[in-house]
């Protein structure tokens, strides 16, 4: 039976947030940002194991995290890369050969709700890559050289949110073409599942303006 892996990413250093300490650490109503995001992938029924992406110099606190919080899911912590897609790899290789599907979400957004969680994993029964999206409430345009040159139609825009969720075998066949490609850049695994793999339908979910 197919098991559903929740990937929590927790491997940012808050360079954009600013401050010496990652957002992913800092205290939100009590508990740790990233505690929130545990807690939520620890108590959904769908949700078969829990790892955690992270740099090196935090498992030995999150270790003592969950044995103190009494986290039954949350099995294995695994080393971050220095990008966004290297955590995505840490993962791959983490559970390579397993039959489950993977179900990666940034631990920064720590509000994330059940009902995203279980359709998310609903989805992935009936197709093989999975997003989150949400309405796009503002005019996009795009801007070249410090001018205004395409402006979309709102209507067919949407915001990307987390979770983002695959078939291991999916995920790994698009990071396979992805790392042959000497011009490879990403910021989410969607996109890298969309450019390589253009015939794999990604189904996409109603986010939450609270999933922030």
């Amino acid at each position: 039976m197919t098991r559903n892996i929740a990937i929590v990413l927790a491997g940012g250093t808050g360079s954009r947030m600013g401050g010496s300490c990652p957002k992913q650490f800092r205290t939100l109503a009590g508990r740790t940002v990233l505690e929130h995001s545990l807690a939520a992938f620890e108590q959904n029924g769908l949700v078969d194991e829990v790892a955690v992406v992270v740099h090196r110099q935090y498992h030995a606190e999150i270790r003592q995290l969950i044995a103190t919080r009494g986290w039954k899911k949350v099995k294995r912590l695994l080393e971050s890369g220095t990008e966004r897609w290297g955590s995505t790899l840490s993962a791959l290789k983490a559970f390579e050969g397993e039959d489950a599907n993977l179900i990666f979400h940034d631990a920064a957004r720590p509000l994330v709700s059940q009902r995203i969680i279980t359709e998310v994993c609903e989805a992935l029964r009936s197709y093989r890559a999975v997003g989150v999206g949400i309405d796009s409430v503002d005019t996009l345009m795009k801007v070249e050289n410090g001018l205004m040159t395409h402006v979309p139609d709102r209507s067919v825009m949407q915001r990307m949110q987390t979770p983002q969720a695959f078939r291991l075998a999916t995920i790994t066949e698009a990071y396979r073409l992805a790392l042959a490609d000497p011009h490879f850049k990403a910021t989410d695994d969607c996109s890298v599942v969309l450019k390589y793999l253009p015939d794999t339908p990604i189904y996409i979910i109603r986010g939450e303006e609270r999933n922030l």
